[in-house]
């Protein structure tokens, strides 16, 4: 959120975004409240997502500037279309990575953004040695170190990509308690959804909080990559 006020400072109020990878729509909501002129489009493999998307934008009367469509991002390109492309928990998912970035720089205007935040190889899948496995069985990587993302992303036709890590030490810790544990959890037994509203009533004030110091912290390592990369041409 905090790069997405960042790149809003260089935009104007027409600009063009895409959220790749749009999940339940929550970035694309946070962004359609930045400016109320960008026009905004989201994509997702699951149709289910994507047409309750088009159903609350429409209901909160925003339809006429937010759209969402089933598409896969290894062949989905609108050639110098967007002036910023969000993809947020995405490319730890996707196997043909280097083809999802050239469809990014492709369908990204000259002088324009991609940003990214995906786990790094420093435990973002929780993977912390070789033979490991990750945890989140959807994963297709076990993070990106620093320099592997940056050539990826500068091969693919940005002129430049500035990468820094987050998710620090009170991040990694706050993660596990929201995420990783009661992931784990349900996945051992579906009698875990009914003690969870009561698990998140003690945990989340803590992870809150530890959540609070990681924003306002910086980090040497972490287990997550935020990419801000620019398109050739600006």
């Amino acid at each position: 959120r905090r790069e997405l006020r960042r790149a809003a400072g260089h935009m104007d109020g027409s600009s063009i975004i895409l959220d790749a990878g749009s999940g339940f729509g929550q970035y694309t909501h946070f962004m359609s409240r930045i400016r109320r002129g960008w026009k905004i489009k989201g994509i997702d493999l699951k149709e289910e997502q994507t047409e309750d998307c088009n159903r609350f934008f429409t209901k909160i009367g925003r339809g006429d500037r937010i759209s969402f469509e089933t598409a896969d991002l290894t062949s989905f390109v609108e050639k110098d279309t967007y002036d910023l492309i969000l993809c947020v928990d995405v490319m730890e998912h996707i196997e043909d990575d280097e083809q999802v970035f050239r469809n990014f720089a492709a369908s990204t205007k000259a002088g324009g953004l991609l940003i990214i935040s995906t786990p790094s190889d420093q435990g973002g899948s929780d993977v912390h040695d070789d033979e490991d496995q990750s945890f989140i069985e959807e994963h297709v990587r076990d993070g990106y170190n620093i320099k592997e993302i940056e050539d990826k992303i500068t091969r693919a036709g940005y002129a430049r990509a500035d990468v820094r890590y987050s998710y620090g030490t009170p991040g990694k810790l706050s993660w596990k308690i929201s995420m990783k544990y009661p992931i784990i959890l349900l996945n051992t037994s579906k009698l875990f959804y009914i003690i969870l509203p009561f698990y998140y009533l003690i945990a989340y004030p803590f992870a809150f909080i530890l959540n609070l110091i990681d924003l306002n912290s910086r980090h040497k390592t972490g287990t997550g990559l935020i990419v801000r990369a620019v398109k050739n041409g600006s």
